[in-house]
């Protein structure tokens, strides 16, 4: 099975307080903002890959190419708010024979009917994220993405390539939310 998949950002906001993040850094004027809000911008998309989470809300499209017929599809982005259902399509035509798990690490249940189809293409998509701006993110993924800002800020133009990694907060905050993979 492969999977290709594609996130589009509904927002334009920056999924960081500006003011909050320079504080962090310890900085009180304006004339690094353009590059501070860059760092915060990278340090998100970072933490968003290694975390397998959308902080804001996305659009998530997955694609399974030869997918297994397993009934259980834990899809790959997270968290889905309750009330959320993602649109099935199979081979282009949409499917309904399943029961979606919203949360953290959403899932699709698919029923028996599923296997009938013996699919070479699965496109599913969803909405994904934490709202619709900074305020909707939890704490500690806010303090985790200003420590990873931190580092970045600190480890301008590193000498070597050990220098510049990841801030030991983002890391256990991240793979707090990442979960367990079956």
């Amino acid at each position: 099975m492969k999977m290709h998949l594609h996130r589009s950002y509904v927002s334009d906001l920056p999924p960081f307080d500006l003011d909050l993040v320079k504080r962090h850094l310890r900085i009180a004027d304006d004339d690094e903002d353009s590059a501070i809000s860059y760092i915060g911008k990278t340090a998100a998309r970072e933490i968003e890959q290694f975390a397998q989470i959308a902080l804001l809300t996305q659009t998530i499209s997955v694609t399974l190419f030869d997918p297994t017929l397993d009934r259980i599809l834990t899809l790959p982005i997270g968290p889905v708010a309750n009330d959320a259902t993602p649109t099935v399509t199979i081979e282009g035509v949409p499917f309904t024979q399943f029961t979606f798990f919203s949360g953290i690490r959403p899932c699709i249940w698919f029923k028996p009917e599923y296997r009938h189809t013996k699919p070479s293409q699965v496109a599913i998509e969803y909405q994904a994220g934490f709202g619709a701006d900074a305020s909707s993110i939890p704490p500690d993924l806010a303090q985790a993405l200003m420590d990873q800002a931190a580092l970045h800020y600190d480890g301008r133009s590193p000498m070597d390539a050990k220098s510049l990694t990841t801030s030991p907060h983002m890391a256990r905050i991240g793979a707090r939310y990442r979960g367990v993979q079956l």
